[in-house]
């Protein structure tokens, strides 16, 4: 019986963007989300007979500041496509997109290579009404035809991702640099970002990719995790079991878990593009290379790698407050001119002051002024007050805000410092604890944590615990 072949995973992802303008792609009727349906239309987002598009600047712009930040090779001319079909949501039968001339080419994010970024617009939004999860005679469609138009961007990355949990984290990354850009508000449960996954699998060290299917329409990282494992699930079931995955387009069911058949796969040639014949080609020019440029932000990988060689912070903590902008900015703030370390300030901020305030609050909008966070974590290096005495403090913080040296001298929190104070203390736990003294003498370390919780009992919880186990080691001789 032959050995069961191991599979690898090969994903690529197709992410759409809507773009933060005021108004739609090739018309002036204004983005609003949530806006009573079909209140933002004109006779050019409907496909009205005679009426003409006329292509939105700031998109342009948005989308070579995209470019830049992905270090895209941008198209000194970029033209415009009718890509045609035909669906309820598509009142012209066609979409206005980008084809073969779009506007960037090539670039990369982290280890992910960008195949191409084009501009396009939305469809409208096609909402089945019925009780049941099929449709019956007595159901309905409706369209709100708001959405129609809306500007796209559309990312195609190359299939360099290996594993759903990566597939996810590196879309964290884009979403945190399109939102640093200030294109998109990326909000995923308003469909401002959007993910399709191509996948296939091979045998392990084999180079060919394999016939790949189409996850559509993914709008949460979980649901892109679960929906790339399930499908990775189907077709390596297929293919031991000796069939051939088909070429098509699924549907995951967060749900159920279920993947459907939407529709085989189109190629290209099916949607019969064509170059849009009432638009004219979009010619780049210096001034607007110049505006998108000047445009640029810091961007979060480049913050990252700052964090790490100006203030000498670790992998993880740089990582964490670059891609958590409101993190990053408060780090810096308390940092500034406060002589406090990078690094316990960054693990102070991470790991005490987030979780006591929750994961979605911005921690400027807080009670705790960031040079107080910096003063606190400065006292607690200088053995002021001990970590444990500093996390009250700064449950104090939280609560109230004000100044934590006023906070430790009003509730006596202050470590009980040098050996002159923490000596006798010391002796008189290891003579209240005979046959613990005699272990620790012994070369066996493990009860000294019955002398240290002596000490902080007599001290309040307000002495180093270093300095105690200095002590123990002086005082018997080790």
């Amino acid at each position: 019986m032959s050995e069961i072949t191991e599979y690898e995973t090969v994903i690529g992802l197709e992410i759409h963007v809507q773009l933060q303008t005021q108004t739609k792609m090739f018309c002036g009727c204004p983005l609003e989300f949530g806006a009573p349906p079909n209140t933002h239309t004109c006779p050019v987002c409907l496909g009205l007979p005679g009426a003409l598009p006329v292509t939105n600047a700031e998109a342009i712009h948005f989308g070579l500041m995209m470019g830049m930040a992905l270090g895209s090779e941008l198209a000194p001319r970029s033209i415009f496509h009718r890509k045609n079909y035909f669906y309820p949501d598509s009142p012209k039968a066609y979409q206005i997109s980008q084809y073969d001339e779009p506007l960037c080419l090539g670039g990369q994010l982290g280890d992910v290579r960008i195949h191409r970024v084009h501009l396009e617009e939305d469809a409208a939004k096609l909402v089945h009404i019925g009780a049941s999860g099929r449709l019956h005679a007595s159901d309905a469609s409706i369209v709100d035809f708001n959405r129609c138009g809306t500007p796209l961007a559309e990312i195609v990355t190359e299939p360099d991702l290996r594993d759903a949990t990566v597939a996810a984290e590196w879309l964290r990354m884009l979403r945190t640099t399109l939102r640093a850009l200030g294109v998109s508000d990326v909000n995923m449960e308003e469909g401002s970002l959007r993910c399709d996954a191509n996948i296939s699998i091979r045998p392990v060290g084999t180079s060919e990719l394999g016939t790949k299917t189409e996850l559509k329409n993914m709008n949460s990282f979980r649901y892109i995790e679960r929906g790339i494992r399930a499908e990775v699930a189907r077709q390596t079931a297929i293919v031991r079991g000796g069939g051939r995955v088909e070429q098509e387009t699924l549907h995951f069911d967060p749900r159920t878990e279920a993947i459907t058949s939407l529709r085989s796969k189109e190629e290209a040639h099916d949607y019969r593009y064509f170059p849009e014949p009432d638009l004219t080609p979009v010619a780049i020019s210096s001034e607007m290379l110049d505006r998108a440029r000047a445009a640029l932000p810091e961007l979060p990988l480049a913050r990252a790698e700052r964090f790490a060689s100006e203030h000498g912070l670790n992998e993880e903590s740089a990582h964490l407050l670059a891609f958590r902008s409101e993190l990053g900015d408060y780090f810096e703030e308390a940092h500034a001119g406060n002589g406090v370390e990078p690094q316990p300030l960054a693990n102070w901020v991470a790991n005490e002051l987030m979780p006591r305030l929750g994961a979605d609050v911005d921690p400027a909008d807080s009670q705790v002024a960031p040079a107080a966070l910096a003063k606190l974590v400065s006292m607690v290096g200088a053995k002021e007050v001990t970590g444990a005495g500093a996390r009250q403090v700064l449950d104090r913080l939280v609560a109230e805000g004000g100044d934590p040296v006023a906070i430790v001298e009003a509730e006596g929190l202050g470590a009980v410092g040098g050996a002159d104070s923490l000596a006798p203390i010391v002796t008189a736990a290891l003579d209240a604890n005979p046959d613990v003294a005699e272990k620790l003498r012994g070369g066996d370390m493990k009860p000294i944590g019955v002398i240290v919780g002596f000490v902080m009992k007599e001290t309040k919880g307000r002495a180093d615990g270093k300095e105690i186990t200095r002590l123990v080691r002086e005082q018997l001789g080790l």
